[in-house]
């Protein structure tokens, strides 16, 4: 078995043809990220399937462009446009559920699992209990089962890698040390664009205000997470079931030049970190290769030029979200499953204007406190998305009078 969880991390005979790959959610941000580096190193990687929402056009190029032998829209309305866009290709074309498992079923020994939410759930499963090798960006598996995704993956296996800048920080910080040895993991955080503001400047901030993160390019959901620190929250739990370590052995760190992404520290007293540029071609890479390495175009850092690092704890009363989420973590159970589904249903909200920055915590909150009886253990796939079902229903039902108290 091969896992996060190991004591050691095996090594693999280098490479001598070329890997063949396939692309879950090859139109996002971290998809693009992965065609970049795959089209610098054509001679050692094939594509075989890619997939994306509904941007059938988009897809159908990259297909194209890849030499794929597949392509996949979530989007079953979007099905005819990939079909057209593909024209004489000789690319297979598919739409719904059932075409983004094939995808991940189909014959690639690495999968990029980076479906944006719980649609990811089910094919990033399906890869994994093949036996894939799985890049893993997709947090809603371990988010939102966390324990049934890990049991799979060790049943089969399964080689996962992760792909979050944090977290393959940890997995390169490691090494190949004992697990036994590692006292305590530490994921840093930027502190997002509010980190100096204050808890009222905080309340009002603009979805404008939000989106301008100091650092990384992403996706807006995960920019709107960075900026409530809900995103590092959800990294504790993610970090606890990669590495099999409770709550008490994962801390956080506000570190603004985002140049270390993770520190390990031993039971000797050693501590050792892992620093790049803020570049998720980095850990991509880094995923892409293992146990190689392979030549990047992130930019290189430069120390000198960097002059400082610095460092603070996070402040959980301008941040609530933070502890909200360690105590998710700490109930177990379901409660990680219906926060992500709440933060989800507010964050939308938020950005739709519906719903005040101050209110997206608060809304987490309250619906946490309205499903205390749907924690219960997720045995299944069909459980862990039933709870997610329920608790956007619930979180939507509260939205307004969220809103309304938060204003």
């Amino acid at each position: 078995m091969v896992t996060m969880t190991a004591k050691s991390i095996p090594r693999r005979a280098p490479l001598s043809t070329a890997s063949t790959v396939t692309i879950l959610g090859a139109t996002g941000s971290i998809g693009t990220s992965t065609i970049d580096l795959i089209s610098r190193n054509r001679s050692r990687y094939r594509v075989e399937a890619v997939t994306a929402g509904s941007n059938a056009e988009a897809l159908a190029k990259l297909a194209r462009d890849l030499g794929a032998s597949f392509a996949a829209v979530a989007d079953a309305g979007a099905y005819r446009a990939l079909k057209d866009a593909l024209g004489s290709s000789g690319i297979a074309a598919g739409a719904g559920e059932s075409a983004l498992i094939e995808a991940a079923q189909r014959p690639a020994g690495w999968v990029m699992a980076s479906i944006a939410g719980a649609t990811g759930l089910k094919p990033t499963l399906a890869a994994v209990e093949r036996g894939a090798t799985v890049a893993l960006a997709n947090k809603e598996c371990l988010v939102c089962a966390g324990g049934l995704f890990i049991r799979r993956a060790a049943a089969a296996g399964t080689t996962v890698l992760p792909v979050d800048s944090e977290h393959n920080a940890l997995f390169q910080a490691m090494g190949s040390c004992r697990r036994e040895d590692v006292r305590r993991v530490i994921l840093t955080a930027s502190g997002g664009p509010f980190r100096t503001w204050t808890r009222e400047a905080i309340a009002a901030a603009t979805p404008a205000q939000a989106l301008r993160h100091p650092n990384w390019s992403m996706g807006p959901k995960v920019t709107i997470d960075s900026a409530t620190l809900m995103n590092k929250g959800l990294e504790l739990i993610e970090a606890h079931h990669l590495f099999a370590l409770p709550s008490e052995q994962i801390d956080v760190l506000v570190h603004p030049q985002s140049v270390v992404h993770g520190l390990v520290e031993f039971r000797d007293g050693s501590m050792v970190a892992q620093l790049g540029a803020p570049d998720m071609r980095i850990p991509i890479a880094h995923c892409l290769a293992w146990p190689e390495r392979i030549d990047g175009p992130a930019p290189r850092l430069d120390l000198a030029k960097v002059a400082s690092l610095t460092f603070e704890p996070p402040d959980t009363a301008r941040f609530p979200a933070l502890a909200l989420a360690r105590q998710a973590l700490e109930t177990g159970e379901a409660a990680p499953t219906i926060l992500n589904a709440a933060n989800e249903i507010a964050v939308a909200g938020f950005l739709d204007g519906r719903l005040p920055f101050a209110g997206i915590v608060a809304l987490v909150e309250a619906t946490l406190e309205k499903s205390e009886g749907l924690a219960r253990n997720l045995a299944s796939v069909e459980d862990a998305l039933a709870v997610d079902h329920t608790a956007r229903l619930i979180a939507g039902n509260l939205l307004s009078e969220i809103a309304a108290k938060a204003s």
